[in-house]
């Protein structure tokens, strides 16, 4: 399961500054990372399709993305960001394809019409992945295979998804570059611009890689270090100063952060922590962890050193264009300024937990309840005083946080480290960001894991929080009930199994009863499942006797749950739910993710845009996506009292779930699908492109009181 919080990174997904490189661990087969730049989060729930912490990226480049399973922003957002940006070139100068693969050309290429219909790919692997990583004969075959697969791939199968595309030729750019095929490369990054919707992202799309290979081209094979900084800092330079602020200044800023914390311990370690474990279980490569292999190498050999002459090109164009954006949501907010006269209007925050004590008197409270151990009330619901909970099998219980477990006493340093990484990814010079950057700079290769799962914890942790303050922002008359549920943070995810995915079906219809028992109006849901997650989980843990058997079970296992939670949903007309779509950049449809996929008249699915109105590099799109909201930098309540900035579809969807209660709250009469065609009768189109329709608070609640 993943959160759709790019902070949560928080959440984790795809980043950097340099392309090609994919940077899945974790089985999204889909395709390696698109060059430009990150997105956010996606830790596990909404934001992002991500499983916490893992680093499933699929762009590599030069953005920031929702930092978005993202949540991910700073748990997800984290991963996301260092996976991608760990990937950053691709691998060694080496030409190692010298000898062409001979293929036959089919007279009409198969069509694909969702992810799970491509073919599967795995290399063999004798001894550790930091044996591979360390061993240049191995990754040269390895990078061979790997561009025979992708060709093929390209000339048999008719691909219609842009993001799936985008991924491939994303990284057979790297592999080009890896063999010194530079125009070859150059035309890959060429098809991967073409096909970006998103300006800012078309626009620093490939940037780094562009640049060392101009800068390569430039000097002799034999051309001293220095000599390669100079001449990729001019390069780098003459692509980035032009460049419109307005539009770029997001991604140039996480460019720079990523440029200033990435260092070969901490690459070295997301090998140890994230790749070994996994590749150990299976005894092979998947295709998206020999490209992070192969990108981590180029990574290290090759960009790792220019990243301090990146750095300084990004902060002299931040420097010398320093105005930020206009932000259009606070003349869009509407407060309620009375406190009387109206009714109470029940939010679910279906969701990781809620910190209850966080909001006093908004919290939704079952009268009939007290917490005792018992089910007081006799409702089959024991202490559910503020809602109910299931952990990671779907079992029952009373936390309406979770359990702090093996993280018991870290959680004071682990939001400082979020908060610190976030700073640094907006270039913004506090004390956290420079903890973090000493931090990173003293840790070894042997202590990354441990942060990253730290980090994984706190993002999963404070998401529901997060969200239910956003969803209340404003709101007196709001009332949270919280439903609970569990993803694993541990670096290595426990798999899902039949058993447990019928469980967490059962748990969905049992939950949406609840909601309606006791009189819940709209539901947010920042969560959600994929194929490519649960595939990735059963990788992880060498389940199945091959990676055809595990892609055909983790398919009936996401058909389970799906069947689970649409009729679950289904069965609540009366309720309005709110989705985030998703931190990946893709088709929901396409990549087979719920609930964003579904198509219900009570299910509104949420994209996010910036402090502008500009679509976010991170957020996800496709047919069921309606209208989109603020998602970037969120400021929102976090366990024990504090507030964070997080970013992730994760932030827009409990802004539309605000409207609507809001709406609720004005008109205890509407109807779910009346609700829907308020907000998106009130939204505005965005001017450049008039498909995004950008929600109006003010603008919506106002229809109605008149």
């Amino acid at each position: 399961m993943f959160i759709n919080c790019r902070e949560d990174m928080y959440f984790l997904r795809r980043f950097p500054d340099h392309a090609g490189c994919s940077l899945r661990v974790f089985g999204r087969r889909g395709a390696g990372l698109k060059d430009f730049c990150p997105k956010k989060w996606n830790s596990g729930l909404a934001d992002g399709n991500m499983q916490a912490m893992s680093l499933h990226s699929r762009q590599a480049c030069n953005l920031p993305k929702e930092i978005p399973m993202k949540t991910m922003i700073h748990v997800l957002a984290l991963i996301a960001l260092l996976a991608v940006a760990g990937c950053a070139g691709h691998s060694r100068m080496v030409d190692d394809a010298k000898t062409p693969v001979e293929k036959t050309m089919p007279p009409e290429k198969i069509q694909i019409q969702s992810l799970d219909e491509l073919p599967v790919h795995t290399y063999p692997l004798s001894g550790t992945v930091t044996e591979m990583l360390d061993d240049q004969e191995a990754l040269a075959a390895l990078r061979q295979n790997m561009v025979a697969d992708l060709e093929d791939d390209l000339a048999r199968y008719e691909i219609n998804d842009t993001s799936t595309l985008q991924g491939k030729y994303s990284t057979l750019a790297g592999l080009y570059v890896s063999a010194g095929r530079y125009d070859e490369a150059l035309a890959m990054l060429d098809k991967v611009r073409a096909l970006e919707d998103k300006e800012a992202s078309r626009l620093t799309s490939g940037l780094s890689t562009r640049a060392y290979i101009a800068a390569r081209r430039s000097l002799p094979a034999d051309a001293a270090q220095a000599d390669l900084e100079k001449a990729y800092g001019h390069e780098l330079a003459k692509r980035v100063d032009p460049l419109p602020y307005g539009v770029v200044q997001d991604n140039i800023k996480s460019s720079k952060g990523r440029a200033e914390f990435l260092s070969e311990n901490l690459l070295r370690g997301v090998v140890q922590s994230q790749l070994e474990p996994a590749v150990a279980a299976t005894g092979e490569l998947t295709a998206d962890q020999a490209a992070t292999i192969v990108g981590i190498r180029h990574a290290i050999d090759h960009m790792l050193p220019l990243n301090p002459v990146a750095a300084r090109v990004y902060d002299r164009y931040l420097e010398a264009n320093a105005v930020e954006k206009d932000n259009i949501w606070p003349a869009r907010e509407f407060t309620f300024r009375d406190k009387m006269g109206r009714a109470p209007v029940v939010v679910g925050i279906w969701d990781s937990g809620v910190d209850v004590a966080a909001f006093g008197d908004q919290m939704w409270v079952n009268e009939g309840e007290k917490i005792d151990g018992t089910d007081t009330d006799g409702n089959g619901w024991v202490d559910d005083v503020h809602g109910i909970a299931f952990d990671f099998d779907g079992i029952a219980n009373a936390h309406m946080l979770h359990p702090l477990g093996d993280q018991e006493g870290k959680l004071e340093d682990v939001f400082q480290y979020m908060q610190g990484f976030s700073d640094l990814t907006s270039a913004i010079d506090s004390d956290a960001a420079t903890e973090v950057r000493a931090e990173l700079a003293r840790m070894s290769s042997e202590e990354v894991g441990d942060m990253l799962t730290s980090l994984s914890f706190g993002g999963l942790y404070s998401h529901g929080t997060h969200v239910a303050g956003i969803a209340i922002e404003g709101n007196p008359f709001a009332r949270v009930l919280v439903a609970r549920i569990t993803f694993d943070y541990h670096q290595t995810s426990r798999p899902m199994t039949y058993d447990i995915a019928r469980r967490l079906a059962a748990d969905y219809a049992a939950t949406t009863r609840y909601f309606r028992e006791n009189g819940v109006r709209v539901v947010n849901m920042s969560w959600g499942w994929s194929f490519k997650e649960i595939e990735g989980m059963l990788e992880d843990n060498g389940v199945g006797e091959s990676a055809e058997e595990r892609a055909k079970m983790a398919r009936e296992m996401v058909d389970i749950l799906a069947e689970g939670l649409e009729s679950a949903m289904a069965a609540t007309p009366e309720i309005l739910y709110i989705s985030a779509a998703g931190n990946d950049d893709n088709d929901v449809d396409f990549d087979v993710v719920i609930p964003s996929n579904f198509t219900l008249p009570n299910l509104m699915v949420v994209g996010a845009v910036d402090q502008a109105g500009d679509p976010t590099s991170f957020t996800s799109g496709g047919r069921n996506v309606r209208v989109y909201a603020n998602g970037f930098q969120v400021e929102s309540e976090v366990p024990g009292g504090g507030t964070m900035k997080m970013s992730g579809t994760s932030m827009a969807s409990p802004n539309v779930c605000n409207l609507a209660a809001k709406l609720f709250t004005v008109d205890p009469s509407l109807t779910p699908r009346k609700v829907v065609a308020l907000i998106e009768q009130g939204a505005d189109p965005n001017a450049e492109h008039p498909e995004i329709l950008l929600i109006n608070p003010k603008k919506t609640v106002g229809m109605l009181l008149k």
